[in-house]
């Protein structure tokens, strides 16, 4: 299922209309800067936790050594942030029916 579809999904299941629907989900779902709730919230280093479907977070990984596939150098891999997500409960339980 792509964004679209989704925005299709609620707004049968809700009554609501395209356009309104579409505005919802974007302002959940949006990656783009200052738009994204879940997004935003995880940017900033804040649990974004669903109950029984799961929880944003975001990770760090250390820096650590890596090595140049083309040349076999040891390289320094910098550290970084990334987001997660952990499935609740409640979905794990759903999916392995």
């Amino acid at each position: 299922m792509n964004k679209t579809e989704m925005i299709e999904k609620v707004a049968k299941k809700t009554g609501m209309t395209m356009k309104n629907t579409r505005a919802a989900v974007e302002a959940i779902f949006s990656t783009s800067p200052k738009e994204g709730i879940i997004a935003n919230e995880v940017a900033a280093g804040r649990r974004v936790q669903i109950t029984g479907f799961g929880t944003f977070v975001q990770r760090k990984r250390k820096k650590r050594k890596g090595r140049n596939p083309q040349t076999g150098e040891t390289i320094t891999i910098a550290a970084t942030k990334f987001p997660a997500f952990v499935a609740g409960k409640a979905l794990k339980s759903r999916v392995a029916k």
